[in-house]
C-alpha cells in the first residue's frame, strides 16, 4: 500500500528545477546577450534560406527542398530549448512544469532524429548525383523526395514518442534539479526513484544506435562520392567537392553531439553542457552559414531575393 501511495504521489510530478548554465550572475547575463544574438541570426539565417529557396526557381530541385526542410528543423529545433533558457537568465528557480518538460523532450527528440534522418537522405541525394548523373532525375524525382520527407518525418515522429513514453512511465519521487538548461531524457530519468538501467540500454540502443549508424552510412557515401569524384573534371569536382564538404561538416559537428550524449549511460559530465550548449544553439546557427557561404547557387539566389526587396522599399 506504501509503495503504491509513492507510485500514485509520483505520477503527479508538478515541476522540476533547471540548474541552468551557471550560477554567476555574470557569466548569465553576458550568456544571454550572446545566445539572444545567436538565436536572432538562426532565424533569420534559416527563414531567408526557406524563402530563397521557395522563391528562386532554379532552386527548385531535390537538394535546395532537403534543405529549405533542414533549415525549418533548425529554426525549430533552436526554438524548443533557447526561448526558455533566455528567459530562465532572469529567474532565480528556474522552474518547469512536468507538462512542458515532456513536451520538450518530445519536441527535441523529434526533430532532432527527424534531421539525422535528413542528412542521410541528403548524402543519398548527392550519392546518386555525382556517382549516377545520368539517373538522377529519374531516381530523385519529386515523387520521391515527398516520400523520403514523409518518411523521415515519420520516423522522427515514431522515435520521440518511443522515447518520450519511456520517461513518463517513471515514477519521479527524489530530487527534483536537472543538470541542464533543458530537459532532455538521460537527464531527466535520473531522477526516477526506481532502477533506470534497462531504461538507459534502451536510449542507447535507440538514440545511441541511430546515431552511430547514420553516421557510419553517411561517412561511407561521401567517401564512395570522393572516390567517384577522382574521375571527374575539375569544375564538376571542384563544385561537387565544396557541397561534400559542407554536407560533412554539418553532419560532423550534429551527429558528434549525438554520440556523446545517447551513446553512454546517464551520468554527467562537464563536458555535457558545453556540447549542449553547441547541438541547440550553434549549429543551427551554423547551418545557414555553412551552406550559404560553399554554394553558389544559394548566395546568387539570395543577392537576387535582396535587391528585389531593396528596389521595392526605394520605390
Amino acid at each position: 500500500m506504501e509503495e503504491a501511495g509513492l507510485l500514485n504521489q509520483t505520477t503527479l510530478a508538478t515541476y522540476f528545477r533547471l540548474r541552468g548554465l551557471s550560477v554567476n550572475q555574470k557569466v548569465q547575463l553576458a550568456a544571454f546577450a550572446m545566445f539572444l544574438i545567436f538565436y536572432v541570426l538562426t532565424l533569420i539565417g534559416n527563414i531567408l534560406i526557406v524563402i530563397t529557396i521557395i522563391y528562386d526557381n532554379r532552386l527548385h530541385t531535390p537538394m535546395y527542398f532537403f534543405l529549405s526542410n533542414l533549415s525549418f528543423i533548425d529554426v525549430c529545433h533552436s526554438t524548443v530549448t533557447v526561448p526558455k533558457m533566455l528567459i530562465d537568465t532572469w529567474s532565480e528557480e528556474k522552474l518547469i512544469s512536468f507538462d512542458v518538460c515532456v513536451t520538450q523532450m518530445f519536441f527535441l527528440h523529434l526533430f532532432a532524429c527527424t534531421e539525422i534522418f535528413l542528412l542521410t537522405v541528403m548524402a543519398y541525394d548527392r550519392y546518386v548525383a555525382i556517382c549516377k548523373p545520368l539517373q538522377y532525375i529519374t531516381v530523385m524525382n519529386w515523387k520521391v523526395c515527398v516520400l523520403l520527407a514523409v518518411a523521415l518525418w515519420t520516423g522522427g515522429t515514431i522515435h520521440s514518442i518511443a522515447l518520450t513514453s519511456l520517461t513518463i512511465k517513471l515514477p519521479y519521487c527524489g530530487p527534483d534539479e536537472i543538470d541542464n538548461f533543458f530537459c532532455d531524457v538521460p537527464q531527466v530519468i535520473k531522477l526516477a526513484c526506481t532502477d533506470t538501467h534497462i531504461i538507459e540500454i534502451l536510449i542507447v540502443s535507440n538514440s545511441g544506435l541511430i546515431s552511430v549508424v547514420c553516421f557510419v552510412v553517411l561517412v561511407v557515401s561521401y567517401a564512395v562520392i570522393l572516390v567517384s569524384l577522382r574521375q571527374q573534371i575539375s569544375e564538376g569536382r571542384r563544385k561537387a567537392l565544396s557541397t561534400c564538404a559542407a554536407h560533412l561538416t554539418v553532419v560532423t559537428l550534429f551527429l558528434g553531439h549525438c554520440i556523446f550524449i545517447y551513446s553512454r549511460p546517464s551520468t554527467s559530465i562537464p563536458e555535457d553542457k558545453v556540447v549542449s550548449v553547441f547541438f541547440t544553439t550553434v549549429t543551427p546557427l551554423l547551418n545557414p552559414i555553412i551552406y550559404t557561404l560553399r554554394n553558389e547557387d544559394v548566395k546568387n539566389a539570395l543577392n537576387k531575393l535582396i535587391g528585389r526587396m531593396e528596389g521595392k522599399e526605394k520605390q
